[in-house]
């Protein structure tokens, strides 16, 4: 039994920001931090004060975390970027909102005062003594301070404030991590205020000091425990807010919080039997509890339920037959065979995952190089006349005007070029497709071919495959390279151009180049040749894509099993510690790592033999190393045991901070059953006779920062979850249950049967009484979970600033 929580974003654009650069202009991405931890980086949109970014992610936290804030920056190249502005949510804010808050945000000043993040470790309590007793504050020590000078560390001391009182603590040089164990007494007077601050501050020798973050206590709370001990999160001094500033622009998001408490697997047993059972029987079946759901999930929430039902039945191994049930139902009802699987139906989104989950390797492949050459070449194309910018050409001093013909006509051989690679690379993949992708389009030509027979309908199953293999897959790739991993950054004007009139094309050759197709955009025309010779190839490919029987499929999937295909993969820079001398990014050296369900291994070349580096049953951690000692933000550490059982820590560098935390969520992900996983660690590095994070001696020590091993950011191959996706699931028919209920009484009106709700042990006789009795066997289950019950915590002692 475990809480989980989550946090679904979705960064949409901005508008009305303002200029950062000389040509009036900004180059704006934003940052994510989760209480101050940076997760996400979109991609930058150059020269523009209106972005869109249309990024989506789905992060994993501890269910302590406290605030997720949006920084827009505007990149620079030769200098540090610019802060243009800030949106800061609230973990109490979010959870207002239980459907998620959507909208425009107005950005906010970024002030110093209001930038702190880490905690700080205190103990109080009451002394009794002469008269009314007295205050005793231990400031032990802190935890992830804000670096505020150039070495990237600070300098911090506490200043505890009582009744017009000030004490101090001694001044830590050069840490984020700094122990103090101070104690300071304070006299309790009688109408005495009830507020105990501490302040922690960054020491400068020739500014002002810089704030780090203070608590407020409040004593009248601490008079029922006479004692308290605990980690306090450090909270903004908000009493010398200004005056808004001038107007920074605003951000549109969609940021949703779910708090999910996932029960032990054998409680979630009745309701995926119960489900299996459904997909086992087919349309045959006594009762339709899928078509059920679809019929009462709103259209807002069809994609998310149809995810969840995918996950739980590929799990199962019965994603082939849920889709083949789905197909079945879209067919029963579709009378027009142009109308068929173009609607947002429950089979069309839970196809649409079910390739983003088994089928982005195989897209990866064929697509990838395609899209990195479109980006390399950055060729002008345009085939709309309407649209055609006519340039200069020619060498030095002999100019001359490009005509508007002569622009067509290399636009026409380039998209040609690359819509014939594209169809070429598609024809060739036939076996690297996933066995259980081919066997699911298989069922899916057979089925329509079962709907619509006949020669007027010959098309008709090609068009369906290709509905969601061009339409729905490799189209919207094509078009947004940057939201499927095949790029970094979005595309400029220019090869956003290219790669929309390739999408358009790649589309009229699944529709089969239809003269609805062909009647919308005449200025297509000039690909019509490739085109046609790409419909051919096409219906070649799929054949021989859907001709595969069930011994094929089992042993390709059994082939594929004992490949074990990397979680991830990719150039990383390692360093290995030498002697006590200084630890520099030069001592990093370039290798091609790859990170399977067994092990961490490298290579110096992607094709070169591979060299296990760490066993994944030995992984304990996996945590960031602070920039100060690599002089680099992007660095991690890899803590794992050696085959003798002594601790070992490879450090290893990344390019930027996506890819950072794109590393650590693989790791943390594979090894989250590991036996011995470390709770805390040093961010630092072990130099010389003491650790440069918190200054300890003790190499061997507990650590000074605590892991982060729940903080993960969900990918398109992340291992299943089964357990989640039940929960998930049962919370979306919780919503619906009154719905079902009513459901249940018109069907048992209509057919005169006197079904009616068992008590515990007893089995309803039709499948939805049986879901409706599930329910409320699990509602059940959650009310006596210990999980569902608020953990008591030490911060109720904290009087918040409003």
């Amino acid at each position: 039994m475990a809480k989980r929580s989550s946090l679904s974003i979705r960064i949409v654009e901005g508008k009305n920001l303002p200029a950062k650069d000389i040509n009036g202009s900004s180059d704006p991405y934003c940052i994510v931090k989760v209480d101050n931890e940076p997760i996400i980086r979109t991609a930058t949109v150059w020269k523009t004060l209106c972005p869109f970014w249309g990024e989506e992610y789905q992060v994993h936290l501890p269910p302590t975390f406290h605030a997720v804030a949006f920084y827009v920056m505007d990149e620079d190249a030769l200098s540090r970027d610019d802060v243009i502005g800030k949106v800061c949510l609230t973990k109490d804010a979010l959870a207002a909102h239980p459907k998620g808050f959507s909208g425009w945000a107005h950005l906010t000043e970024v002030d110093p005062d209001e930038e702190v993040q880490g905690e700080i470790h205190l103990r109080l309590e009451l002394v009794p003594g002469a008269r009314a007793g007295r205050l005793r504050c231990s400031v032990l020590e802190a935890r992830d301070l804000a670096p505020k000078d150039r070495n990237g560390a600070s300098d911090p001391f506490v200043r505890v404030r009582y009744n017009g009182r000030t004490q101090e603590t001694s001044v830590v040089k050069k840490s984020c991590y700094p122990r103090w164990n101070e104690t300071f007494e304070f006299e309790l007077e009688e109408g005495a205020p009830e507020a105990l601050c501490v302040e922690a501050w960054d020491w400068d020798l020739v500014s002002r000091n810089d704030f780090l973050g203070k608590v407020v206590v409040n004593v009248q709370s601490l008079r029922a425990a006479q004692q308290e001990e605990g980690w306090f999160q450090l909270q903004p001094d908000l009493s010398k807010r200004q005056r808004e500033a001038a107007n920074l622009g605003s951000l549109q998001l969609e940021v949703r919080l779910r708090d999910e408490t996932v029960l032990p697997s054998s409680c979630y047993q009745p309701l995926v039997q119960l489900l299996c059972r459904e997909v086992t029987l087919g349309t045959q079946g006594p009762a339709q509890l899928i078509p059920l759901i679809e019929e009462m999930t709103s259209t807002e929430c069809r994609q998310e339920v149809a995810t969840n039902l995918l996950k739980l039945f590929l799990g199962q191994g019965l994603a082939k037959g849920f889709l083949d049930l789905l197909f079945q139902l879209e067919l029963s009802r579709t009378t027009e065979a142009n109308t068929l699987f173009r609607s947002n139906s429950l089979a069309t989104k839970s196809m649409e995952s079910f390739l983003k989950v088994a089928g982005m390797r195989y897209l990866h492949s064929i697509l990838g190089p395609i899209i990195d050459r479109v980006f390399e070449e950055k060729k002008y194309v345009e085939l709309d006349p309407s649209k055609v910018e006519v340039k200069d050409v020619g060498c030095s001093g002999l100019h001359r005007p490009q005509t508007e013909a002569e622009v067509l006509q290399q636009s026409a051989q380039t998209l040609r070029a690359h819509l014939g690679a594209l169809l070429s690379a598609l024809c060739r993949s036939v076996q690297a497709c996933p066995a259980v992708v081919r066997a699911t389009f298989r069922q899916l030509f057979l089925r329509v071919r079962e709907r619509f027979p006949g020669a007027q309908h010959e098309n008709v199953p090609f068009i369906a495959v290709t509905s969601f293999l061009c339409l729905r897959f490799v189209s919207p790739a094509i078009m947004a390279p940057k939201l499927f991993h095949l790029r970094e950054r979005h595309a400029d004007a220019r090869t956003s151009r290219t790669l929309l009139l390739l999408a358009k094309a790649i589309q009229n050759v699944g529709n089969m180049d239809t003269p609805a197709s062909r009647a919308k955009e005449a200025w297509m025309e000039p690909l019509q040749p490739t085109v046609r010779q790409g419909v051919a190839q096409l219906k070649d490919f799929i054949t021989k894509l859907v001709d595969i029987q069930e011994k094929e499929e089992l042993d390709l999937q059994r082939a594929l099993s004992l490949q074990m295909p990397p979680v991830k993969e990719g150039p990383l820079f390692i360093h290995r510690t030498k002697g006590k001398g200084p630890l520099m990014s030069s001592s990093f050296k370039k290798l091609h790592f790859s990170l399977t369900t067994e092990a961490l291994s490298f290579a110096k070349t992607p094709g070169s033999k591979k060299s296990a580096l760490i066993k994944l049953a030995n992984l304990r951690a996996a945590e960031k190393v602070e920039e100060k000692s690599f002089g680099s933000s992007h660095v991690m550490q890899v803590i794992y045991t050696d085959d003798t059982g002594r601790p070992q820590t490879a450090y290893l560098q990344c390019k930027c901070v996506n890819e950072l935390n794109q590393w650590l969520s693989a790791l943390r992900k594979v090894s989250i059953n590991n036996t011995g996983l470390l709770g805390s660690y040093h961010p630092g590095v072990f130099r010389g006779d003491k650790w440069s994070c918190c200054h300890q001696k003790d190499r061997t020590g507990l650590g000074c920062d605590k892991t982060r091993s729940r903080v993960t950011l969900q990918e398109w191959n992340d291992p299943l979850d089964h357990d989640l996706e039940a929960q998930l699931i049962y919370r979306h028919l919780l919503g619906m249950e009154a719905a079902l209920r009513e459901k249940h009484r018109e069907l048992r009106a209509g057919t005169g049967a006197g079904f009616t709700l068992t008590g515990p042990g007893e089995a309803p006789e039709d499948a939805l009484a049986q879901l409706l009795q599930v329910l409320r066997d699990l509602r059940e289950a959650h009310r006596h979970s210990p999980a569902s019950s608020p953990p008591s915590e030490p911060s109720c002692l904290l009087e918040l600033q409003t």
